[in-house]
């Protein structure tokens, strides 16, 4: 059975989704497509941390469905602009998983990706993935994947 490894840049996903359709990302039936596939050996949702009640809701769902949630803290600067992006800690993780699994999947529009999944197939032959929104993911990130699989409405909460 095929080895699959799911990372999830929850921020990502939701704005674009949120922006592209006025839709939230529907992580139960991405689990189901994807489980029907292989195995799910890991799967990683990062978020960000703002001590909010409906987004701790919405990562204990995100744990219900199988994900192992990992936050960061929402950083305020003083200047008034936020920071808070998971690209290096995804990365770190993707490259400690790559060589024990056969399918490495990335949801995020991100290109700052396109460089990790072009090494990951490259060092480890595995297959990656990625799952975006189609008009608000990077081409180079699409180009980089082997298969790319847009968000349209049957992966979104009505």
């Amino acid at each position: 059975m095929k080895k699959i490894a799911i990372f999830a840049d929850v921020q990502n996903i939701y704005y674009t989704t949120r922006q592209a359709y006025g839709k939230q990302f529907n992580y139960r039936k991405l689990w189901q497509q994807i489980s029907a596939q292989g195995d799910i050996v890991c799967a990683y949702a990062y978020a960000i941390d703002r001590g909010d009640d409906k987004q701790q809701k919405f990562q204990e769902v995100l744990k219900y469905v199988g994900f192992d949630v990992k936050l960061k803290p929402f950083i305020q600067r003083s200047d008034g602009t936020a920071k808070g992006d998971w690209d290096v800690g995804i990365t770190i993780d993707v490259m400690e998983v790559a060589s024990s699994v056969d399918t490495v999947i990335l949801l995020t529009g991100d290109g700052d990706f396109a460089i990790l999944l072009d090494k990951v197939k490259d060092v480890y032959q595995v297959t990656t993935e990625a799952y975006g929104v189609p008009k608000l993911t990077a081409k180079a990130l699409i180009d980089a994947c082997s298969v790319f699989h847009p968000i349209e409405s049957e992966l979104l909460l009505n």
